[in-house]
Order: structure tokens, then C-alpha cells, then sequence
């Protein structure tokens, strides 16, 4: 099996000043990539900025003989988004790996959630995302070629207490990748999605006694293939952390079809529930096509 190699290719990494940001930019960067590595340097809740961050991983690229350039833009803003993709532009001439990395908590329970811990965790994970990712897709769509990695939560995809914020913009996420996914096909642009677990500033407090074991570096394999050109995966969600790897996936049933035509009250449904509910026989939709072809079925016979 040959070695996955980044030479001639340029990444951009948000949230590359630390954590798992910084892990995946040193391995990239030592597998041959040009690097971005953007980072506004601000506190885990999001508050204040500073370049030192990206400045040290850097230097430690650099040190290690690699290409990598900082960059202290939000991704927070449209214009931030448009500054971090130009950096790579006007560096390196193109850009063909974007991840989605940044990142910030402001964890309350639903109930004493204020509206402005809703809004900046959406302009930071989401909105974020979608700023940094718009500007490259067109880039991508030029050259043909690209490769899009986002970072969901299992807090969005399985739902966890105090993190109704969080949850929701990661579950965005899975949404803003699936239809990357879809546009991009044409364009041999693939996008997938990781919900990893790993010991950064953000969760060390929250892991416990598994910490030691959920290193930011047990996550950065994966992440390496997924943005790889090896990789031909696309519209997908993964669990990681640990050493354990391990597939996410929205299924969809086969369900109770009533008729067509058929008038259904509330009582109907009640009754059939098991049919609704069982699990066998499921698919994995790959776009909004494939239940259309399901109802389609059923309807036209």
C-alpha cells in the first residue's frame, strides 16, 4: 500500500493553533501539504484573540521543514471566511483540502441558555464553516478537485446535556457537508464529517479519567485519509477518538404505507407504530433522491 501524500497540495486548517487543529496541520504538512494554518488565538469561550497560537505551529512546521503560513482571521464573519481562503490563494496558488476545525463552548442547560451563547456558538461552528467553505468551493469547483473534512459532536448527533448551543450547530454540520457532498460530485469534491472525542483545552475538564487515553493524535489518522486524494469516501459521518473508528449513519426505514389515496387519522398511526419503528431493511440515503424514490414507489406502484 503506497504512502498518502499531500505534495503539491494545500490545506487549510481553522483552529490550527492547538489541539486537534495543530495535529492535523504538522501531519499534512509532514506528509508534503502546504499549509494554512488559521487561528484568531482567542480563549475557549471565544473571548479576546492573539497570534501566538498560529505563530507556534508555524515555526514548527517550518522548523520540521514544511511550507505553512498563519492567519489570525475570524471565521466568524463573511469576510473573515474570504480572508483565510485568499491566504491560501495568494500564497500557494490554490487550495484543495479545507478543514473545518474552530471552534468555541458556552455550555448552559436549555433553560438558562441566553440568546447571545446561541449566537456566537452558531457564527463560530456553523456559520463558520460555511464563511471558510463557500469561497474554497468555488475555488474547488475551478480546478476539479477538493476535499472538504467538518467537525461535528456526538453532542449534535446523539444529543448530551448543557449543550442544546453546541448540539445544534454541530448537527448543522452533518447537514452543510451532506449537500457539499451532493454539489460537489460532478466536481471530485468530497465532503464528509468526524465527531471526534479527543483531550483538548475545550473537553479536558469533561473526559474524566479517559483523557490520557484520547489523545488529539489518535484522531489525526483518519483525518488524514478523508482529506486525502485516496480517499473516495464522500457523505459521511464518523466517530473517532482512542484508536476506535467507526461509522455514523442516518438510516431510513421502509415504514408503514397506508395507500395511496387512503384518508389516516391519529389512531392509524398509533396502531401501526411498530411497522414505523422497525429497523430492518433500512437504507442509507446518499441525498433527499433516494426517500423520493421510496415515496415514489409506494405512490406510483
Amino acid at each position: 500500500m503506497s504512502e498518502i501524500r499531500f505534495d503539491g497540495r494545500v490545506a487549510v486548517i481553522t483552529g490550527a493553533g492547538g489541539g486537534l487543529g495543530k495535529t492535523y496541520a504538522i501531519e499534512l504538512a509532514r506528509r508534503g501539504a502546504q499549509v494554512v494554518v488559521n487561528d484568531l488565538g482567542g480563549a475557549a469561550d471565544g473571548s479576546g484573540k492573539s497570534h501566538s497560537m498560529a505563530d507556534v505551529t508555524v515555526n514548527e512546521i517550518v522548523a520540521a521543514g514544511g511550507h505553512a503560513v498563519a492567519n489570525y482571521d475570524s471565521v466568524a464573519t463573511p469576510q473573515g471566511g474570504e480572508a483565510i481562503i485568499k491566504s491560501a490563494l495568494d500564497n500557494f496558488g490554490r487550495v484543495d483540502v479545507v478543514i473545518n476545525n474552530a471552534g468555541i463552548l458556552r455550555d448552559k442547560s436549555f433553560a438558562k441558555l441566553e440568546p447571545q451563547d446561541l449566537e456566537i456558538v452558531l457564527d463560530v461552528h456553523l456559520k463558520g464553516a460555511f464563511y471558510v467553505s463557500q469561497p474554497a468551493f468555488r475555488a474547488m469547483k475551478e480546478q476539479g478537485y477538493g476535499r472538504f473534512l467538518f467537525t461535528a459532536s456526538a453532542a449534535g448527533i446523539f444529543g448530551n446535556f448543557g449543550q442544546a448551543n453546541y448540539g445544534a450547530a454541530k448537527m448543522g454540520l452533518v447537514g452543510l457537508s451532506n449537500v457539499l457532498a451532493v454539489e460537489g460530485a460532478k466536481n471530485n469534491i468530497k465532503s464528509n464529517v468526524i465527531a471526534p472525542i479527543a483531550r483538548t483545552r475545550l473537553t479536558e475538564d469533561l473526559l474524566g479519567p479517559m483523557a490520557s487515553a484520547l489523545e488529539p493524535s489518535t484522531v489525526t489518522p483518519l483525518v488524514c485519509f478523508l482529506v486525502s486524494e485516496a480517499c473516495e469516501l464522500t457523505h459521511e459521518v464518523f466517530s473517532v477518538g482512542g484508536g476506535r473508528f467507526a461509522r455514523v449513519f442516518v438510516g431510513l426505514t421502509p415504514g408503514w404505507f397506508a395507500g395511496k389515496g387512503k384518508t389516516v387519522a391519529a389512531e392509524d398511526v398509533q396502531a401501526h407504530l411498530g411497522e414505523i419503528m422497525e429497523e430492518k431493511n433500512y437504507i442509507v440515503p446518499k441525498s433527499i433522491g433516494d426517500e423520493m424514490r421510496i415515496i415514489a414507489k409506494d405512490l406510483m406502484g
